[in-house]
Parts: structure tokens; sequence; C-alpha cells
């Protein structure tokens, strides 16, 4: 599939989880869970790595199961079981590579690339947990249009070296101008977030260009998603950090 369309699938999720955070806990957990199973079922294919159907699992449970604690933990630690759901999914991913033996074709590729997707399968959580945070709907907003506009810019058929700076200098300005619209958050902080999050997409734009090959669409479909899914949890927590 052409990069193009997994821009709109990055952006097509960032609107279903704005969806999901005006609707209910529930609706927003469904979200992330689904974003997780999505990023697990596709991350194996876009590395194009042996015994997908069975490293798909051990990267995309980990993931529902770190959203759906987030949603049912009491506050304030929504994300205490993040870690724990990690450290299984890791655990398990060395666990296949065991079963499969040795010898087998690109192992030290599926160890280490199974593993980033089980982190970013997880990340996803933190979306529920900066929805819980506050109660403020606004900074998901806010994140969402920061991370959409660095999507945009991401569809831009330039070189890298203009799309990333042009990136992350959009999604820079459209934090502190989606705060001062939508809520009463300090420009600086909003700046800086935006920075950070289109560093982090413009980063995953770089990864489909170097792969070369095209994709098919459960690749397209984890690389669309798995930086919203990391978006999540910056967004938690430079809140946390910077904001509240």
């Amino acid at each position: 599939m052409r990069s193009w369309v997994i821009g709109l699938i990055g952006v097509a999720g960032l609107a279903a989880i704005i969806v999901g955070t005006y609707v209910s806990r529930e609706a927003l957990v469904g979200v992330a869970s689904a974003i997780a199973l999505a990023v697990g079922v596709g991350w194996p294919h876009f590395l194009r790595i042996p015994a997908k159907k069975t490293l798909a699992t051990v990267i995309a449970l980990p993931g529902v199961g770190s959203a759906i604690a987030a949603g049912l933990v009491p506050a304030p630690g929504f994300l205490d079981w993040t870690p724990a759901f990690m450290a299984l999914g890791m655990m398990a991913v060395f666990v296949v590579q065991l079963i499969r033996g040795t010898g087998q074709a690109q192992r030290l590729e599926s160890t280490l690339g199974c593993c980033v997707g089980v982190l970013l399968s997880c990340l996803g959580a933190g979306w529920i947990a900066s929805a819980r945070f506050n109660g403020v709907r606004e900074m998901i907003l806010v994140a969402a249009i920061s991370a959409a506009v660095a999507l945009f810019a991401g569809l831009i058929r330039w070189p890298d070296r203009v799309v990333a700076p042009l990136g992350i200098v959009l999604a820079g300005l459209a934090g502190p101008l989606a705060g001062l619209v939508f809520s009463d958050l300090a420009v600086l902080p909003a700046a800086i977030f935006g920075v950070v999050v289109g560093a982090v997409l413009v980063s995953f734009r770089r990864l489909v260009t170097l792969r070369g090959a095209p994709l098919n669409l459960a690749a397209a479909l984890s690389m669309g998603l798995a930086p919203v899914s990391a978006v999540g949890s910056l967004a938690y927590f430079i809140d946390k950090l910077l904001i509240y």
C-alpha cells in the first residue's frame, strides 16, 4: 500500500480515540484494544519474519491486557500494570524463539523486532490513562490534533529531510493553537508536546521509507496505528509532568 494510505489509517485511529473519549471509558478501552490488536497482527508482516501468527498473538495480547487494566485499575495507578504486560510479552517472544529451535531464520531480527512491537502495542494504554488522569477531555483533543497535523505533513511526497522538520514544526505550532481554542492549556507545554509528538511520528514515516518494499494490508494497519499507540503514553506523561 502507498504511504499516504498509512497516514490516513493513523488519522482514522486518532479520530476513533477522540470519539471513544467522548462516548465512554468502555468505548475508549475498546478502541485502544482494537489498535493493540491491529499493531500486533500487522507488526510481523512489516518485519517480514517467520512464525507470523504466533508472534502476532504474543504482541497483541499484552497490548489488549494493558488497555483493559488501564481502564479498570483505581486512580492514580492507571499504568501500573503496563510494565508487567510488557515484560510478559517480551518473555513470550523469547519463549517462541526458543521453541522454534536453533538455526532458524531471522531469530535475532524476530526477537528484537517483536519486543519493540510489544512495547508499541502496550503504549496505547496511555490514551486511557490520559483520559482518566484529570478528566479533561480537551487534552486528548489537543494531543490528537498535534498528531494528526504531523501525520498529514507525512503525506507530502517530499524527501524525508524536508518532511521531517516540517512535520515537527507544524505539530509544534498545532499544539498551542489547539490548546488556545479547545482548552486553557499554556502555550509552552503545548508547544513542547507538539514537537515531541511530531518527532515520534516522522520517525515512523522514516521506518516505512527505509523498508522500501510495498506493505500489505496488515502491515499498513500496524504502521499506521503503531505511532498513534505510542503517542498515547507520551500524552499521559507530558500531561502529568508539564501540564497538570
